[in-house]
């Protein structure tokens, strides 16, 4: 972690996406006047499971995945992190140690609220409030579904689900067909809730019925719609 370039929150490209959207201009400011900004290389930890938080963490620029380790060591991913984010928001309200850690994906730039300023501008602010609850409740219903899908769902599915939901956190490159964001095969297993030989297999299968390609780390969708038919996502 080092200091890097101050990023003014006026001229931040991604506030009107963040939780912070809602804050009146004397608030915008109090939060511009005490934040910080950070570098994190690819594979530093931002925050430790176990630790106590400090602040608030946005996400200025970058891809980062939050973490949480079985007592053999094994990691799971429970959430991926994009450019507007804010990270470690329930460990800092509900003043407990973190359950999880975040680490970079790839190197990423964030602002650091301190834990003071972001708990008075909760109280002030009614809409920061209220876009907190709903953060809290998009996460509670992710929760659920993970929870259903690690017991309910096959590794098939819940593989192809996860390459959707990288597409849809994440985007396409300029090819319009690459996953714009490059993770070890550990790392899908990981987010996928399986071993990674059973992920090789699985996108090996999916490469062999033209449904992928891979290049190195790279995954490619050829064919998106028959994806989503394996994965069984239905509006």
């Amino acid at each position: 972690m080092e200091l890097c370039e101050f990023v003014d929150c006026q001229e931040c490209k991604k506030r009107h996406e963040s939780v912070f959207a809602a804050l009146s201009p004397n608030d915008l400011h109090e939060l511009n006047e005490a934040k910080t900004c950070y570098r994190f290389s690819k594979g530093e930890a931002v925050f430790n499971e176990g630790s106590y938080p400090r602040g608030l963490y946005c996400v200025l620029e970058g891809k980062l995945k939050v973490v949480r380790m079985s007592p053999e060591g094994k990691e799971q991913i429970v959430h991926l992190a994009k450019s507007g984010d804010a990270m470690g928001y329930r460990a800092l309200l509900s003043n407990e140690k973190y359950s999880c850690s975040g680490i970079a994906i790839e190197t990423s730039r964030l602002c650091h609220i301190p834990k003071s300023v972001f708990l008075n501008l909760v109280e002030k602010s009614p809409k920061l409030a209220k876009e907190m609850l709903r953060m809290f409740s998009v996460e509670l219903r992710i929760a659920e579904k993970n929870i259903t899908d690690l017991a309910l769902l096959p590794v098939r599915q819940r593989i192809t689900q996860a390459l959707i939901l990288l597409k849809e956190r994440y985007g396409f490159k300029e090819d319009n067909c690459t996953i714009n964001i490059v993770l070890s095969r550990e790392e899908i297993a990981n987010l996928s809730g399986t071993t990674r030989e059973t992920a090789i297999r699985v996108l090996s299968d999916l490469s062999d019925r033209n449904v992928i390609e891979m290049k190195a780390k790279a995954i490619k969708i050829l064919n998106y719609k028959k994806l989503v038919e394996m994965a069984e996502i239905y509006d």
